[in-house]
């Protein structure tokens, strides 16, 4: 792969599956992929999964949303205490084989990517116009961070947790991350997203990441509140652009939220060599390059 240029980025994000992932389904549908070494050990609490070779399915037992989320939360925190994956972190997640509203259970966020199960998040992209052209927040993230420590990030990005919306969770983020007032957080526009399926550490991540921009005047000057950001930096977008372009400073995922807004202002055009695979590759579908053998149902 090559070492700079944008379309490094998304592939990067999106690579192919070189190893086997079991799918996990609820009501005959896909909501996971799982690595078949934690599929070996969910064959040890027959009171929940039934477990083959090629799936992973919920007792028929557990035919409703409370129950199983309930045995979601014990099977949880029986794999943490085993030291099979991170410490619950007492946020919860939707399961869902697409959107949010459609969600069959929820279980704690610590465990998503092990699972294999769709997370949502928020990223705003904050920045100004100034006479020679836009200018773009970006934060650096603490060096305490568990994941990409001292990297950059976009000016307020944070995940989506279960039973809260989406405008109640972007003020919450926007006040923890940049000490942003909800008046001004409200005038933040929703302008799309960006999907990836990433082969990472911990699992397989079928992501979604809703973008929104705002507008800011000169007066205003993000400050963090919760202790995730270690400062903040206003760069030229041509600044910007070029760190995504040459370097790999920021958070992989924020380099996608980047580039979109680069694509939807015109700072990239389409006589771009890139232009339309950066277009057409931002948004994937859930589960790509992974196969379904056959549908399951609950036993």
């Amino acid at each position: 792969m090559s070492e700079s240029g944008y379309l490094r980025h998304v592939l990067a994000c999106n690579p192919p599956v070189e190893e086997r992932f079991v799918p996990w389904y609820i009501e005959g549908q896909v909501v996971g992929w799982l690595r078949p070494h934690l599929v070996e050990k969910l064959a040890h609490r027959p009171d929940v999964f039934k477990v083959t070779h090629t799936a992973l399915c919920f007792r028929s037992r557990l035919d409703s949303f409370p129950a199983r989320s309930e045995a979601l939360e014990d099977v949880v925190n029986w794999l943490a205490q085993k030291d099979l994956i991170t410490a619950p972190m007492g946020e919860l997640y939707p399961v869902t084989p697409s959107g949010r509203d459609a969600a069959l259970c929820v279980m704690d966020r610590s465990a998503a990517a092990y699972f294999g199960v769709r997370a949502f998040g928020q990223h705003l992209n904050g920045y100004l116009r100034r006479k020679d052209g836009i200018h773009m927040w970006l934060g650096r993230r603490a060096r305490d961070r568990l994941i990409f420590p001292g990297a950059l990030d976009n000016m307020v990005a944070g995940g989506l947790p279960w039973g809260v919306s989406l405008e109640e969770n972007l003020l919450k983020e926007c006040a923890e991350e940049a000490g942003m007032s909800p008046q001004l957080a409200r005038q933040a526009i929703p302008v799309g997203l960006v999907s990836y399926n990433q082969v990472a550490e911990r699992g397989y991540r079928p992501d979604v990441l809703y973008c929104y921009d705002l507008e800011l005047s000169e007066d205003f000057e993000p400050q963090n509140t919760d202790g995730e950001v270690e400062s903040f930096s206003l760069l030229p977008l041509d600044e910007v652009a070029r760190l995504v372009r040459d370097t790999n400073e920021f958070k992989l995922n924020c380099n996608l939220v980047i580039i979109d807004f680069l694509l939807r202002h015109g700072y990239l055009e389409p006589e771009h060599e890139e232009y339309l695979d950066l277009a057409t590759g931002l948004q994937r579908p859930l589960g790509a390059g992974l196969t379904v053998r056959k549908q399951h149902t609950e036993a």
